[in-house]
């Protein structure tokens, strides 16, 4: 559902090139932290970050008369370090081990 706003509705050209990777939502409901990511190369994960901060209002307001809850959960976004890492890796694995 977010993604879907952040693809239709959000025309910040900073959140253009970000896919959400994941999402942790409270027991209560009342917070979620929301994980992205950067397709490519395209910008920096901090202007991002501010574009989808920006945005946070709207996307939870969105959210809150779609699903019609009680209470509409407070959204963080976080980038999500898991390609990075593999990638991190992946190059030290090549550096220990060269392909024959």
């Amino acid at each position: 559902m977010i993604s879907e706003l952040l693809r239709k509705e959000i025309r910040d050209p900073r959140v253009g090139a970000v896919a959400l990777t994941g999402a942790k939502v409270s027991k209560d409901l009342r917070h979620a932290r929301i994980y992205f990511n950067l397709l490519g190369d395209s910008g920096s994960r901090n202007e991002a970050l501010a574009g989808l901060k920006s945005a946070t209002g709207f996307i939870r307001s969105r959210v809150g008369k779609q699903l019609k809850l009680r209470f509409v959960p407070t959204l963080e976004f976080f980038y999500d370090e898991t390609e990075d890492q593999a990638q991190r890796i992946d190059e030290l694995l090549k550096l220990v081990k060269p392909e024959s």
